[in-house]
């Protein structure tokens, strides 16, 4: 009989512009985790704002990583929106939440694992894309 596995659920939530490379993504994401000494294996799944469905780089991450990737509508972010560390309003006129990468993470370890749920990386971001982790407590 094997051992149950309690590491805790870990959720990137991503932003990005439209046609953002997979690479770039994965630059930041890389580069984030490796701050926080956590790598891939750490990782359980992707999240992002329903409106990126169709975003070639997500996909594409989703697919190279073999993640999950999870989308949400903006009205279910918007439940996060207490807990983020940075409101954008550009974010807001865009997609109608102020932030997508922490509140998607922050939605998808919710929906894994119930709640509660908190940030671990709050948002960082390139030119191109915000990152973000939430984990289940």
């Amino acid at each position: 009989m094997s051992e149950p596995d309690n590491r805790p659920i870990r959720v990137i939530g991503l932003g990005c512009q439209r046609g953002c490379p997979a690479s770039v993504l994965l630059g930041l994401i890389e580069v984030c985790l490796m701050e926080h000494k956590l790598t891939l294996n750490d990782v359980t799944a992707l999240a992002s704002i329903d409106r990126k469905s169709d975003e070639v780089g997500l996909l594409e991450l989703a697919e190279q990583l073999q993640l999950p990737l999870g989308f949400f509508s903006a009205e279910e972010l918007a439940v996060f929106e207490p807990h983020l560390s940075h409101r954008s309003q550009i974010a807001f006129d865009h997609t109608g939440c102020y932030g997508v990468a922490e509140s998607a993470a922050l939605a998808m370890a919710s929906r894994l694992n119930g709640p509660p749920v908190k940030l671990v990386i709050e948002r960082r971001n390139s030119s191109q894309a915000t990152f973000a982790l939430a984990s289940t407590l």
